[in-house]
């Protein structure tokens, strides 16, 4: 246990002195907040632009009818005819020309419409345009056909469907996509910090290896414990840097949104549109939702999955870094790991999000190489507990098989130098 501890240690300080850690766990925060900037100012930017469309419109029916807003000014060109039109248009940079021709039929002259741009418009100007357009010529075509337009306004009904399980606990309409962002972000981090110190425990094993440190290492220290050290001491310097990009991010995100005055969600019109769209009693029933969120659960769980998840992976990773006697080498290895992941997150956003109680979520938040991922994925939607057990259970009996397979493959491979090493190979040394 006393040398368990030395090689922790060692292997923390080892990490958390490192110039190049040191230089990413105080730049990354700083460069992600100032993407994140980057990126709002960008769209304030692009939304600050108003977009000049001219509109020739030969059948008098929409005079008036297109609405301008901050992003679009329609122009009334009726005067003009087509080519001269579109000199115009050309020669004051204009963002489009919309020509609508006299046509009689309504259907024929939805058909007829064209938009005239040097690049395709924007999907939102021309949802505008083709909702304004398809709205007129309905009422027009009701009212040539004899139908009171206004009954037909009046006995218009507004559907608001309330959300509500059995247990008589209503929810909101956008409480899924909150579970899914929730669900989403705990998946998506685990993914990424069980590659990147994974990858880290390998150059570790590979970079003593090589240097032939571990020749020297290995007659004092069992080289099960050297693994542990290992990942242990590997992922006790990972939680430190992450600890550190979470409360300097938070620090800095904060620091400039209330510098500069900057609103994260004004470059998003989409979400405020959405956001407009809500009654205030939807948002007051978004805000429950979110305070009835198993937030506890899912905390303790991304901390279970999150310790299983790396342990399970980072017994691979040294397993293989112990095999190779290069990066290079490692190539024909890195499929096998990066597959399930991948798998874990496709079924998370492609599965558990249409249905998190299915067979294929239920199923893959079972198998302990993906469990980690989908299952934090699913918690956020209630997940029974004894699921719950059961998927960390599995996870933790695999663990200490997977520990004990690579610590089979390490204790050969460490000393093994000059041979690139195969499947075949390394499953003779698992049979030592």
């Amino acid at each position: 246990m006393r040398n368990l501890k030395l090689i922790i240690h060692r292997e923390y300080m080892a990490r958390v002195k490192n110039k190049t850690f040191i230089i990413m766990t105080f730049l990354s925060p700083v460069i992600l907040v100032g993407m994140f900037l980057l990126i709002g100012y960008l769209s304030m930017l692009n939304n600050s632009e108003v977009r000049t469309i001219g509109v020739i419109d030969q059948s008098g029916i929409f005079s008036g009818e297109f609405e301008n807003n901050n992003e679009v000014l329609f122009l009334d060109l009726s005067a003009l005819s087509l080519e001269q039109g579109r000199d115009l248009v050309r020669e004051k940079d204009y963002y489009g020309l919309l020509y609508i021709p006299n046509v009689d039929n309504n259907m024929e002259l939805a058909r007829s419409i064209e938009i005239f741009s040097n690049e395709p418009p924007g999907l939102g100007v021309l949802q505008q345009i083709e909702r304004t357009i398809s709205e007129k010529l309905t009422t027009r075509e009701l009212i040539q056909r004899g139908v009171d337009i206004t009954q037909i306004e009046s006995s218009e009904a507004q559907v608001n469907i309330q959300i509500q399980n059995f247990a008589g606990q209503r929810t909101s309409k956008m409480s899924s996509y909150i579970k899914m962002i929730f669900g989403g972000i705990a998946g998506y981090l685990l993914m990424m910090f069980i590659i990147v110190y994974g990858n880290m425990v390998m150059r570790s094993v590979i970079e003593e290896k090589t240097n032939r440190i571990i020749e020297i290492i290995v007659s004092s220290v069992k080289p099960l414990q050297l693994m542990l050290g290992k990942i242990l001491g590997t992922s006790l310097a990972g939680l430190t840097q992450f600890a550190i990009w979470v409360v300097l991010g938070g620090i800095l995100l904060f620091l400039t949104a209330s510098l500069t005055g900057m609103d994260l969600m004004s470059g998003q019109p989409q979400a405020q549109q959405g956001l407009e769209e809500l009654g205030s009693s939807e948002v007051q029933q978004l805000m429950i939702d979110v305070a009835n969120l198993p937030l506890l659960t899912l905390l303790l769980s991304f901390l279970v999955y999150f310790l299983g998840g790396y342990f399970l992976y980072s017994a691979i990773y040294a397993a293989i870094g112990a095999a190779v006697d290069s990066e290079t080498d490692t190539q024909q290895f890195m499929f096998p790991i990066i597959l399930p992941l991948m798998l874990g997150i496709y079924v998370g956003f492609f599965s558990v999000i249409e249905n998190p109680h299915g067979v294929v979520s239920t199923i893959f938040s079972m198998i302990p190489l993906t469990s980690p991922i989908v299952m934090l994925m699913r918690i956020p939607f209630g997940v029974p507990w004894w699921e719950l057990g059961i998927s960390i259970g599995l996870l933790i009996i695999t663990n200490f098989g997977v520990l004990w397979l690579a610590a089979k493959i390490y204790r050969v491979g460490i000393l093994m130098y000059g041979k690139k090493p195969t499947y075949k190979e390394l499953y003779k040394w698992l049979r030592y």
